[in-house]
């Protein structure tokens, strides 16, 4: 397991406790694992992302604090409150933003090298 990284490993069995992984900087991540072309990754942040659109399908799990994620539809925007236990998906060129309300902690499913 990587130096700061929250948890602790267990022969093959990785435990993660994500509720004290705290990012030296906005959206920094613990990589859990690569499937494939995909990574899962843990993110925490306080601040918002940035508009984009990924190249393949996204799956964002709010695990602690809120999220009001944007997206773009038909040319105008619609915000959903994300709380903890919500799944937001998004399919590739699917425009989104993530704005945490305070501290959030989120797992994210995305290809790999995606934005």
């Amino acid at each position: 397991m990587a130096a700061g990284s929250p948890g602790s490993d267990h022969g093959g069995v990785r435990i993660i406790d994500v509720r004290t992984f705290t990012g030296d900087r906005p959206w920094q991540a613990v990589d859990v694992e690569a499937i494939d072309d995909a990574t899962v990754r843990v993110h925490w942040t306080d601040q918002p992302y940035h508009w984009h659109v990924n190249d393949g399908p996204e799956v964002f799990v709010v695990l602690d604090g809120r999220v009001d994620m944007s997206v773009r539809v038909d040319g105008r925007v619609e915000t959903h409150t994300l709380e903890p236990g919500t799944i937001f998906h998004a399919e590739a060129g699917d425009e989104h933003v993530a704005h945490p309300v305070g501290a959030a902690r989120i797992l994210v499913v995305e290809r790999r090298g995606s934005e």
